[in-house]
């Protein structure tokens, strides 16, 4: 049977994603691309093997994969002991992005120094502005300088109580998209770490909010995996509306995520004891990326039927894993991309739906809009 090739540019349609010819003939440069038949018009023939293998570079591309360990992860030949060179490079590009994202982070920093300045605060906004152009920053006195221009400028914060809303109105992205009560917890979640990029990493499935305003309304029960998480929670709110808060791992020793893993793992009674939670509660998981990863399976399987799960423990492996298990099921989730998340968020999450829940009980913004 004849095989059906494909012109350079049915390959790129067929890829999709931005790629052009000339990325294409580039990669061939490169060894991305393995040597492919010519016509007789000398025009590159592609078949679908090509087009497969297009999809995984631009996949691992988009990934943040450097493209000299793209060909070397998929020219591996070991499927079960991986490639030790190559883990040593994935090390060193690990520790170089680690180092660009703090140089950022310090970049952010500077700008949320001049661009978060409350009104009170404008003055020494443009005064800053204007000692920055006039900076002699070439030796290394300059730099001296420049940590006593923040300092004089800081001296301003005295003065009067920071206005947080209106620091934020500064620096956070378009939030129009987004419900009124989505805006406020999103609020609330920056406020409680400090990151303004947080926003970009939190998820929430469509008709979370609903869901959960309608449990917490009905007097639905809340679960957390941990005390620590119980502790943190309005407790004042949640039983003005009928809410009763259980822990999971009802052990007050664990202060810490492995201690919450492993206790987890040492007693199965605490699996038992989430099979059996009633259906519409509320679960809040900050700690123990594997309750997180039961509670899943337990979805999947149809044993539990929680009104919101709200998955943010922290963690380099698992706790990534489980929060894309958690998007991928059918229940109701706020979660938070990534290694990001911790107890504090978690609490911080329900807590602010509670919050617009009680003040604000009429609202129905976000069944129309995100």
């Amino acid at each position: 049977m004849k095989t059906q090739h494909l012109t350079i540019k049915e390959l790129t349609d067929a890829v999709g994603g931005g790629v052009t010819p000339r990325m294409v003939r580039h990669y061939h440069k490169l060894g991305l691309l393995p040597t492919v038949p010519r016509s007789r018009g000398n025009y590159r023939l592609y078949t679908e093997q090509d087009v497969r293998r297009l999809q995984r570079v631009m996949a691992l591309k988009q990934q943040g994969f450097q493209l000299s360990h793209i060909r070397q992860l998929l020219d591996s030949h070991s499927e079960e002991t991986p490639d030790s060179a190559l883990i040593t490079q994935l090390t060193q590009q690990y520790h170089s992005v680690i180092q660009q994202i703090t140089r950022l982070r310090q970049t952010a920093s500077a700008l949320e120094g001049l661009l978060g300045r409350d009104r009170p605060c404008q003055t020494v906004q443009a005064e800053a502005l204007a000692q920055l152009k006039q900076l002699d920053v070439d030796a290394q006195a300059g730099l001296g300088k420049l940590d006593r221009l923040w300092l004089d400028l800081d001296a301003q914060t005295t003065t009067h109580p920071e206005s947080f809303a209106e620091s934020l109105q500064h620096l956070l992205p378009d939030l129009s998209h987004y419900s009124e009560v989505t805006i406020h917890l999103l609020h609330q979640l920056v406020l409680a770490c400090g990151d303004v990029s947080l926003v970009n990493s939190v998820q929430l499935s469509q008709g979370a909010i609903a869901s959960v305003r309608d449990a917490l309304t009905a007097g639905c029960t809340v679960i957390t995996d941990v005390p620590v998480i119980t502790a943190a929670l309005d407790q004042t709110r949640l039983a003005h509306l009928g809410c009763s808060v259980k822990t999971l791992i009802d052990d007050p020793h664990i202060t810490g995520v492995d201690e919450a893993e492993a206790a987890f793992w040492a007693d199965k009674q605490w699996q038992q004891q989430l099979q059996e939670i009633p259906p519409g509660s509320v679960l809040v998981v900050g700690y123990a990326p594997s309750v997180l990863l039961k509670i899943c399976q337990f979805i999947e399987q149809k044993q539990i039927q929680p009104a919101l799960a709200i998955g943010m423990p922290i963690g380099f492996s698992h706790a990534p894993a489980a929060k894309r298990k958690l998007m991928t099921t059918d229940s109701p989730y706020i979660t938070i991309q990534g290694s990001l998340g911790g107890g504090l968020l978690a609490a911080v999450t329900l807590n602010a739906l509670v919050e617009t829940l009680i003040e604000k009980p009429d609202c129905h913004c976000y069944l129309t809009r995100l």
